[in-house]
């Protein structure tokens, strides 16, 4: 027999007036494109980007200064885009093409230094800015020796006037970039060693220091360090959000698993009332087979007892786990409540003994979502409580409920339509929603996952499929099928 000829009650819980609406079929595809016919909420005006583009990129750049550089890896290596990691060789190409020309020039001409001394030294101290992109630390140490070389050179010229000794101008804004290169690559001990060696040079070649220049060995002490106090902090930063967001993302996998075992622990506590059950049964009717069976040879009676045994003693074995999982009073208090996922009035020991619900009190549970200002369609086939196991018929309750808690919480005010059926093979559960109600207050923008985990694991237990997604014109559906008969499996 098919879901359409089957018999069903349906019933409308609707808040306000009654409108005069088709009803939902009981296909998943008739109630999904009913759904998916929602007019699409009109997304909001976008901003220009002319005046939102300075933003982004300084905020970018401020990103790619803190982001720290792997061993051997360039500056900015993890911008996303090819022309930021171009950026710092295209900077220091420039700094090398103004000062190598600049730097030959004043030692020829201010300084008398000869040419071929010149033309050397100006390579010496500008090329390797080009190599601080990379390798910081052998960059500072070629221009480091090259402008102590020149100190020294210019030291016996003939020249009767020097505007600054024993840094060039020149070579002060090379060593400059070199410290910036530095600061963003290297740790914090390197960074003082690299200060305190700036200095040494200052002070040895301090003693040769010619009575008509001004000293600049002081100016390049002090701004090297702040240059390297500086990028020193922002590559701090980098790192300290680094530490963060690795942190952050072990916590998550850690709230995840931790979320996963707890469904799990509640579904077993679940599932203990149903094969409970059963299994009380098995013992019961092994116990009292002698006496409904009159004349029943020693060997049967031996083998119904030792039946009764083994039940009674599976029983035992599933309470003292059960006593286990119930330790545990952490999940029971955070589910309580009526837009939970618990569905029961609180927890503790009455909420964990009551009877499990199933797609009997699924008509129960949308008058309570329509009491608390909620409009829910439901659409309930005949005979669905009775033809679903008690795995299934649990599964199926707790489905809806967790469904209509999202709705609740994520998109208050919109109409949702649930939808049960079966046929001879599987029951199929629809829970479809549309978008929220303009200036409602959404409880939760971003939720944890909790109730799509259940679902997920409530779903693999029996065997079934889920298909959970949101719909084109704005809403959500839920769809689950749940077989009657779950195929045999191997025991894992």
């Amino acid at each position: 027999m098919s879901d359409r000829d089957e018999p069903r009650r349906r019933s409308r819980f609707r808040r306000g007036p009654r409108r005069h609406e088709p009803a939902v079929t009981t296909r998943a595809d008739t109630a999904l494109s009913a759904a998916g016919a929602t007019a699409p909420v009109p997304a909001p005006a976008a901003a220009p980007a002319a005046a939102s583009r300075g933003p982004r990129s300084s905020a970018r750049l401020g990103r790619l200064l803190r982001s720290p550089a792997g061993p051997g890896e360039p500056l900015f290596a993890q911008a996303p885009k090819a022309w930021l990691r171009l950026l710092p060789f295209a900077v220091t190409a420039a700094c090398v093409a103004s000062l190598l020309p600049v730097t030959v020039v004043v030692l020829t001409d201010t300084y008398g230094a000869g040419g071929g001394w010149a033309g050397a030294l100006g390579v010496a101290q500008t090329v390797p800015l080009l190599l601080a992109v990379t390798r910081p630390v052998r960059a500072w140490a070629i221009v480091l020796a090259a402008d102590t070389v020149g100190a020294l050179v210019v030291l016996g010229s003939e020249s009767p006037a020097w505007p600054a000794w024993p840094w060039t101008p020149m070579g002060i804004v090379g060593y400059s970039v070199v410290m910036v290169c530095l600061g963003l690559r290297e740790p914090v001990r390197t960074l003082i060693g690299v200060w305190l060696a700036t200095g040494a040079a200052g002070v040895v070649l301090g003693f040769f220091h010619p009575v008509v220049a001004t000293d600049t060995a002081v100016l390049l002490f002090v701004l090297s360090g702040a240059l390297l106090a500086v990028t020193g902090s922002l590559r701090g930063l980098g790192d300290a959000q680094q530490r963060i967001a690795e942190q952050e993302s072990i916590s998550e996998a850690e709230r995840a698993r931790r979320t996963l075992l707890e469904e799990r622990a509640r579904i077993a506590r679940e599932l203990h009332d149903v094969v409970a059950h059963h299994m009380s049964v098995i013992t019961v009717q092994a116990d009292s087979a002698p006496y409904r069976l009159p004349g029943m040879a020693e060997p049967v009676r031996e083998e119904f007892a030792a039946i009764a045994a083994s039940a009674r003693e599976s029983l035992g074995e599933m309470r003292r786990l059960l006593t286990v999982l119930r330790s545990d009073r952490a999940t029971g208090a955070s589910a309580s409540g009526a837009a939970g996922s618990d569905g029961g009035p609180g927890g503790g020991d009455g909420a964990d003994r009551a009877p499990q619900p199933g797609i009997g009190r699924i008509q129960q549970l949308v008058e309570a979502t329509v009491r608390a200002g909620q409009p829910v369609e439901l659409s309930l086939a005949a005979g669905a409580d009775k033809a679903a196991p008690p795995a299934v018929d649990l599964s199926a309750y707790r489905i809806v409920q967790e469904a209509l808690a999202n709705v609740v919480r994520h998109a208050p005010g919109a109409r949702a339509r649930v939808s049960v059926t079966h046929d001879a093979q599987e029951v199929l559960v629809l829970v479809v929603n549309g978008p929220g109600q303009d200036g409602a207050p959404v409880l939760e923008t971003a939720g944890t996952g909790h109730g799509l985990v259940g679902m997920r694991e409530r779903v693999r237990l029996t065997g079934g499929t889920l298909d959970t997604g949101p719909l084109p014109g704005g809403g959500f559906r839920v769809a689950a099928r749940l077989p009657l008969n779950r195929p045999n499996e191997e025991a894992s």
